[in-house]
């Protein structure tokens, strides 16, 4: 019995740090995540509830046909700009961001699905499972945080199958 059999009822929220996803893809295999097939096997035959692709706004040339797509595919989009401070630095992330929805989310939902290697969810993930709700973390094992993975109900290797997961 597959999981999407045992689970079909679920209701489940996708929340995907593409940054995170993003850098990983590129230095991994040099190539991008395919947001349809990643939404495909976070869903894995439940009952979607939401799904949100959390983006940095570079002012890149390709992002807003980027943003587009996400939007074809059914995340919605959070888009938050890059911050750049007066010694040259930048910093952009939606840790905190997702951390909030998720929360905002676990009583309407049953399962979420983080697709980020991000360790700095492992806390997360283990207040949403005392609160009930069943976390699956999707990212590239080969650069997952080893706790989140070990925190997580479920995890899918992204690398495990690159014909299937990137562009």
């Amino acid at each position: 019995m597959t999981r999407s059999e045992t689970h079909g009822t679920q209701r489940v929220a996708v929340l995907a740090d593409s940054q995170n996803l993003y850098h990983t893809a590129r230095s991994l295999h040099e190539r991008n995540i395919d947001y349809a097939e990643l939404l495909d096997a976070a869903v894995d035959g439940r009952s979607l509830t939401r799904a949100i692709a959390y983006v940095i706004k570079a002012n890149a040339p390709e992002e807003e046909s980027f943003f587009d797509a996400l939007v074809d595919i059914g995340f919605e989009t959070r888009i938050k700009e890059i911050r750049t401070f007066g010694d040259g630095s930048k910093k952009a992330d939606w840790d905190v961001g997702m951390s909030l929805d998720a929360v905002s989310l676990a009583e309407h939902i049953d399962a979420v699905a983080l697709c980020t290697g991000d360790g700095d969810f492992t806390r997360l993930c283990r207040h949403l499972q005392h609160e009930g709700v069943r976390v699956d973390v999707i990212a590239f094992e080969e650069s997952t945080a080893e706790d989140l993975i070990a925190a997580a109900d479920g995890f899918i290797d992204l690398g495990s199958d690159p014909d299937r997961f990137l562009l």
